[in-house]
């Protein structure tokens, strides 16, 4: 039976790219030189470290604008509240969001089922497979995916005939 999977997956390997070419901006602008600001990336998070609120929000931007040239949903990202660090310094933490969550699968299998498609879609982990007899179906279930805003990124995988 056709099926394909809807999954919330960010490919990493552009992350760590992005951040890179965030980095040397930062190293590079004028209006850094002569301060301390840091980006620290260990695979799961990202720590922003800056003097004063101008520079954490313009790290910020860079970031978003860099993972955003390289095809980077910015659903993904997560940022927290800025808090202190080590006397005249500001901390931002940002963290990524992959995999659907179960509140947010079952909006969307409601969703899916609200259209009266005729397909199946069940929770698989952190993914939704969906399957129908008919790939019509299924492409057209895909097009309303697409269209709506579950205020994740969602891609779909492994369309099978």
């Amino acid at each position: 039976m056709p099926s394909f999977d809807v999954v919330s997956e960010m490919n990493m390997q552009e992350v760590d790219n992005a951040i890179n070419q965030a980095r040397k901006e930062i190293e590079g602008r004028y209006d850094f030189k002569g301060s301390k600001a840091e980006m620290n990336w260990d695979k799961k998070e990202v720590i922003l470290l800056a003097e004063d609120d101008y520079k954490l929000t313009a790290m910020v931007d860079i970031l978003r604008t860099k993972m955003g040239k390289r095809g980077v949903d910015l659903r993904f990202l997560k940022l927290s509240t800025v808090e202190l660090a080590g006397g005249r310094f500001l901390r931002q933490k940002i963290t990524f969001s992959q995999g659907i969550e179960k509140e947010k699968a079952k909006e969307i299998i409601k969703y899916v089922k609200d259209s009266k498609a005729k397909v199946q879609a069940q929770i698989m982990d952190d993914k939704l497979r969906v399957t129908s007899k008919s790939i019509d179906e299924l492409q057209a279930t895909m097009q309303n995916l697409k269209s709506q805003n579950f205020e994740i990124a969602l891609q779909f995988d492994n369309m099978r005939p």
